[in-house]
């Protein structure tokens, strides 16, 4: 496995200990790396369901032999940064989902992502790692807002 190389051999004992430390077990960590990269936050009305969903994958990822690990992705709202400075932060947001996603799953030796964006720099942001890091992922749309 990919993540063999953060989990296996002497070398990675100190890596080890590191997992001991989140609570990840021997036979947890036996199992493939997946992480999980979500844009779920409390200031993007598209983004707060993202967390229920979270949840389930996280749940489905353990029930197929995986072991989950969660982490984020930022996301500007447009409509709230637009007609000010903000403006010119949301589009430059894309190509930082990118890189930061490609920085945690290749620094993390993740065997494989479930992407749960929604909006039109988050979708695009992921898929641009996805192709970029070249590991199995799964998106996961947050659908439409409410």
């Amino acid at each position: 496995m990919r993540s063999d190389s953060v989990k296996a051999g002497v070398q990675q004992a100190p890596h080890r200990s590191l997992f001991n430390a989140l609570g990840i077990t021997e036979e947890e960590r036996q199992r493939p790396l997946i992480g999980i990269v979500s844009s779920y936050n409390e200031i993007v009305p598209g983004h707060m369901n993202l967390d229920k969903i979270v949840e389930a994958v996280k749940m489905g990822v353990a029930m197929a032999g995986g072991t989950p690990v969660v982490f984020p992705a930022i996301a500007v709202c447009d409509g709230i940064s637009m007609g000010h400075i903000g403006m010119k932060y949301s589009l430059v947001t894309r190509d930082l989902i990118c890189d930061s996603t490609e920085c945690m799953a290749m620094a993390h030796g993740f065997d494989g992502l479930v992407m749960i964006p929604n909006c039109d720099k988050n979708v695009p942001g992921l898929l641009m790692a996805a192709a970029r890091i070249n590991i199995p992922a799964i998106f996961v749309s947050g659908g439409p807002m409410l």
